[in-house]
């Protein structure tokens, strides 16, 4: 009995969450949520059983669909919460942020949290170093030419390779350039 109404609900919960998913509820999506934890748990502790017996797990798929209906779940929440923050607040990520540049160069991003104390008396805050000593810039410019030399490997090797593939099957190469033309 368990199981069907579990299977109906997931049934329900599914094509609402595909077809219209500003028209669930919040609570609705709440309970669905934890039934959908409590099968998760469910079918991870039998699959640990028949991990322990030596049996193959029956049905192991249900695992697979419940875990792809918490994620569109989850989904939909996030949604919602990116939605209401964009009107309340008009920022786009949960933690404000600024893109900041660390001691050793990189840029980063950098959340904001908020401090009991003012910035300029905290001295936690004002350990951090957000920006990079003129020593850094040379480290940097060595770091960026690696970066720049690796991609250029990557596409050196795959024109070699194209052109061994075609040397190799030159029927194939031809037959392509006349596909395109």
């Amino acid at each position: 009995m368990a199981a069907a109404s579990f299977g109906v609900l997931c049934r329900k919960a599914l094509t609402g969450l595909k077809v219209s998913r500003s028209l669930i509820s919040p609570q609705a999506l709440a309970s669905t949520g934890y039934v959908l934890l409590k099968e998760r748990n469910m079918l991870l502790t039998l699959e640990q059983e028949a991990k322990r017996q030596k049996l193959p797990m029956p049905s192991p798929e249900r695992l697979e669909k419940v875990i792809d209906s918490m994620d569109a779940l989850d989904k939909v929440v996030q949604e919602r919460e990116d939605a209401l923050r964009l009107l309340q607040t008009g920022q786009e990520k949960a933690r404000p942020g600024a893109w900041r540049r660390d001691i050793f160069g990189r840029i980063i991003w950098h959340k904001f949290k908020q401090w009991p104390i003012p910035w300029y008396l905290n001295k936690r805050y004002n350990r951090k170093r957000f920006f990079a000593m003129p020593y850094v810039e040379r480290f940097v410019r060595l770091r960026l030419e690696k970066q720049a030399r690796i991609e250029a490997r990557k596409k050196s090797l795959e024109k070699k390779k194209e052109k061994f593939l075609q040397k190799k099957f030159p029927h194939l190469s031809e037959a392509q350039k006349s596909s395109l033309v």
